[in-house]
């Protein structure tokens, strides 16, 4: 994995793509390849996975991860709401396609185990935060009304915008048929997923490449993240998020590879679509740049002393 991402660094660094390519490259794995990956591996697993340990782990651990980013950062810190939540993102919200995706390929053998994160993080913590966002008059889309001083967009507007938003999403469409796929009382041909999974063969390593040229690419002067926010997110991040899946994982009886896989997908590093909502809504932009950089820096340390004590 690393040899990838170095290959991708070398490929970025001598611009052999041209410009801009990382994005396009991640915009193919995140609507393309990834979105195959997982509707041919969630067609063939057991659908109990959605309903499983690893699922209750992942959703208790995060879910606290968050109440404990929210309630320090809002009454701790006295940050608004729409700098509350991208903080909390921040800690909470991790890199489970470009990274999480590859890992649970190479390390764990099978892509299903970043499917309860991923569906969390898409079905919940996304919808919640756009949801607040959007409902701060001065922290709305750069796109909406409200910046020009109009009335907010109704609650009810919020609502759908948020729900098309993420039912459009590439990824919670290939999960999402996968599972409809399972629930079919006859089983496809094979030739039928062929073409599927063909594509998402290429997702891990284009996903690795793709971290590797991100890596590369110069980074533009901006104001430094308050340190006190930071440090919270890389400690609820890189740290008490990994235990705390740990420690839930050996109280249901989690053991062998299946505590490996929750604990391992909840040491991932900070996505990088939190930097993006982060200048969609012009809120902790700092944060959510510096957290990407300082979680990433020390995710491969960590996972491989995960590695090394459950491995």
């Amino acid at each position: 994995m690393a040899a990838i991402a170095v290959v991708g660094w070398l490929i970025g660094r001598a611009r052999l793509l041209g410009a801009g390519a990382e994005q396009v490259l991640a915009r193919t794995v995140f609507a393309i390849a990834a979105p195959s990956l997982l509707m041919v591996t969630i067609a063939h697993a057991d659908l109990g996975l959605l309903l499983s340990r690893l699922a209750v782990v992942t959703a208790i651990s995060t879910s606290v991860v968050v109440l404990i980013a929210a309630l320090v950062v809002r009454f701790g810190f006295r940050r608004s709401a729409g700098e509350t939540t991208v903080v909390t993102l921040a800690a909470s919200y991790v890199n489970a396609g470009n990274l999480g995706i590859p890992i649970a390929v190479y390390l764990l053998g099978d892509a299903v185990a970043v499917v309860p994160t991923l569906l969390f993080q898409l079905l919940v913590l996304a919808p919640v935060a756009f949801a607040v966002l959007d409902a701060r008059p001065g922290g709305t889309d750069t796109r909406t009304p409200a910046d020009d001083g109009t009335a907010p967009v109704p609650a009810l507007t919020r609502a759908r915008g948020v729900a098309a938003r993420t039912l459009r999403n590439p990824i919670i469409i290939g999960a999402l048929t996968g599972v409809l796929l399972t629930l079919l009382p006859w089983d496809l041909p094979e030739v039928v997923y062929e073409p599927f999974r063909l594509i998402g063969a290429a997702a891990a390593p284009l996903a690795l490449l793709t971290f590797g040229m991100s890596l590369a690419v110069p980074r533009k002067e901006a104001a430094s993240a308050p340190a006190r926010e930071l440090a919270l997110v890389i400690a609820l991040r890189s740290v008490l998020h990994p235990a705390l899946a740990a420690g839930l994982g050996l109280l249901l009886g989690l053991e062998g590879t299946a505590l490996l896989a929750v604990v391992t997908m909840a040491a991932l590093p900070t996505a990088q679509n939190v930097l993006v909502y982060a200048l969609q809504y012009g809120r902790g932009q700092a944060v959510a740049r510096d957290a990407g950089l300082w979680t990433t820096l020390l995710a491969m340390p960590v996972m491989l002393v995960i590695a090394a004590v459950l491995g």
